[in-house]
């Protein structure tokens, strides 16, 4: 057994607060982004995608990137919308929930985030097998990444509970 007061335990375990501070941001700007997609009309939507690209597509027409957004914008339905801003909150509060019961050390919140990120983890590679995204490689990789530091975490806390009772 591994000791949890050794230095590389540190390092690992400074490693799961920054991909736990991470987590935590990540979720504040999905819950965000999930109230200015309710707040915001999709005409709303489309008229900052002209404000942001109209002027780049004017000077390149073929910009692949705007003309993209923009495409997107122009797509971006009612029911786009109304999915996106319910994903972006349930994502967002969920993972920010989390993100809390572990920075406590809620020994409960360890094998529930298991349940919780891995249900995410298998909708994102879902989502991967309709359409490539990076963002949703990312948020899947960071996922994965932090599944992996909390059974460590959890494995170290187990220890050490049960050395301070024993």
């Amino acid at each position: 057994m591994t000791n949890p007061n050794s230095r590389t335990e540190q390092e690992i375990h400074k490693v799961f607060d920054i991909t736990l501070l991470l987590k935590g941001l990540h979720a504040s700007l999905e819950v965000l982004g999930g109230i200015a997609l309710y707040a915001v009309s999709a005409g709303g939507i489309l008229n900052l995608a002209n404000a942001l690209f109209g002027g780049e597509i004017g000077e390149d027409p073929h910009d692949p990137i705007a003309n993209y957004l923009l495409g997107l914008a122009q797509t971006f339905g009612a029911n786009d919308r109304s999915f996106a801003a319910f994903y972006l909150l349930t994502h967002g509060i969920a993972n920010g929930l989390i993100v809390i019961a572990l920075w406590r050390e809620e020994i409960w919140a360890y094998p529930i985030s298991f349940a919780v990120l891995g249900s995410f983890i298998v909708y994102q590679l879902y989502l991967l097998t309709l359409g490539f995204s990076w963002w949703i490689v990312a948020i899947t990789v960071l996922d994965a990444a932090i599944v992996a530091l909390v059974w460590h975490e959890y494995g170290v806390l187990k220890t050490r509970r049960a050395a301070t009772r024993g």
